[in-house]
């Protein structure tokens, strides 16, 4: 077929579009802006009445590669590129090589390239496809060698039935069932182990989801929280998990430079800035082309958790349960090919040590609680990136413990006080006396703001005493 057959293609194909309606008009728009999700579902559905239209083909294949459904794209840029539209084949190499297929992509490439020859604006998307092709590649070549134990495909809906935290670690939740009033979402809350902190994601996704924290009030959870630009970045932030160390969190981004969709992230809590230091995103095989997401590490068990929709069917999830190593380490091998298995898991097997036995560990992860004594924790407050106390009697410093309890008491008197302010604004939003409720609340707003200072400051001294006394620094 030559340039004028497939200039004729392409136009008769977008006059059927005008003749169907604006909407499907719409969607081609949207598809030239990148906007694939919202193009996506007409294209399906235009796609039913006209399912050898070549051009339709390719557009519909494209939405589906840039929105996650990878496996499903392919029959349909096959089927265009089988009719000489050339954006076929190239997409088709993006395919590829985020099935890790990198000869194929290659070839592909190589196919696109003889027949844009003197198109030059052609050309120079390739060299940006194939940039990403070798970004990919270089990535499998840092995959890390981690020992996946179990893994398990669940409904979407339901697959935090596969984490099963021992009791120190906390708590996963849907938002809906710890609000009560939020709406069904594929997000996920997550409680720490003493039952008084919470972090979770909210928002829409056209507009941002950000993560959040909440602290326990009393018997109410308040003082909401969005964790800081570092980690609220553009795109999307969710599925979080914090360690029992207090500091490192985990959570899921479509920004921060991912793969694809969801990728898994890391960061720690820096106490010298009072912020988060830049998220780091994890080696291959936990993050992929695909939706990664809500890393959990269990340091009661010894074991962590991941879920991935690669080469899942579509509303479906893989958990994958795998033990933490102490320090990244990364697998070493000339071969691409196996790098390449390693990094899509094509077998958890591959991934064992010889002669180990992982019956033992894989019946723990799965057992909904274990019975461990705990230790008394009164509170979590952290001394350094090393040490957090828990008690009273962890201070070493007579005066910085006596500092301590003084905040504790003030933070008490806090916690009363945000119960109160949050009944008198609920009387106000009601109508109920609202001058006379206006005037306490700007009272009790500044009486609050002053205490929270002064706990601040007295946190940080009692902290800085400590350190002094019994951590100087070398």
């Amino acid at each position: 077929m030559n340039n004028k057959h497939i200039l004729f293609t392409l136009l008769l194909s977008t006059s059927l579009f005008a003749l169907r309606g604006q909407t499907l008009d719409d969607a081609r728009n949207w598809y030239l802006e990148g906007r694939y999700a919202d193009a996506l579902p007409l294209f399906q559905k235009a796609y039913t009445d006209d399912p050898t239209n070549p051009a339709l083909n390719q557009w519909l294949g494209v939405s589906l590669l840039k929105t996650g459904k990878i496996l499903e794209a392919a029959q349909y840029l096959t089927f265009a590129e089988e009719k000489k539209i050339p954006e076929a084949t190239l997409y088709l190499g993006e395919l590829y090589s985020k099935l890790y297929r990198f000869d194929d992509a290659e070839k592909a490439y190589e196919k696109y390239q003889k027949a844009q020859r003197r198109n030059k604006e052609a050309l120079a998307k390739l060299d940006l496809f194939r940039e990403e092709t070798s970004q990919l590649q270089r990535r499998v070549l840092r995959t890390e060698g981690v020992q996946i134990i179990d893994s398990l495909v669940l409904p979407k809906n339901n697959f935090l039935a596969a984490y099963n935290l021992g009791k120190s670690s906390g708590s996963l939740l849907t938002p809906q069932e710890f609000f009560k009033n939020k709406n069904a979402s594929d997000q996920t809350l997550y409680l720490n182990g003493r039952g008084d902190k919470i972090y979770y994601s909210q928002g829409e996704e056209a507009t941002g989801i950000d993560l959040f924290t909440m602290d326990k009030l009393l018997d109410t959870f308040g003082n909401e929280k969005k964790l800081p630009p570092s980690i609220n970045e553009d795109g999307n932030q969710a599925y979080p998990f914090v360690m029992n160390d207090g500091l490192t969190i985990y959570f899921a981004s479509t920004g921060h430079a991912s793969l694809g969709g969801y990728d898994l992230y890391a960061t720690r809590y820096n106490l010298s800035s009072d912020s988060y230091l830049t998220p780091n995103q994890l080696n291959m095989p936990f993050n992929s082309p695909f939706n990664d997401y809500l890393m959990v590490i269990d340091e009661e068990k010894g074991v962590g958790w991941f879920a991935s929709d690669r080469f899942q069917p579509t509303d479906s999830v893989c958990v994958y349960t795998f033990i933490p190593n102490a320090q990244v380490t990364l697998l070493e091998s000339d071969s691409l090919a196996l790098m390449s298995n390693r990094a899509r898991i094509s077998s958890i097997a591959d991934t064992w040590n010889p002669g180990v036995n992982y019956s033992q560990i894989k019946e723990i992860s799965r057992q909904k609680t274990v019975s461990l004594e705990q230790p008394d924790m009164d509170f979590s407050f952290v001394i350094n990136d090393q040490i957090t106390y828990h008690t009273l009697n962890d201070f070493k410093s007579q005066e910085a413990r006596q500092i301590f309890s003084q905040a504790l008491g003030l933070e008490k008197q806090w916690e009363e006080l945000q119960h109160n302010l949050s009944q008198k604004r609920d009387q106000y939003a009601k109508g109920n006396n609202q001058e006379v409720l206006r005037s306490s609340i700007l009272n009790m707003e500044k009486e609050s703001y002053t205490l929270f200072q002064e706990i601040q400051r007295l946190k940080r001294a009692a902290r800085n005493e400590e350190i002094r006394a019994n951590y100087p620094l070398n």
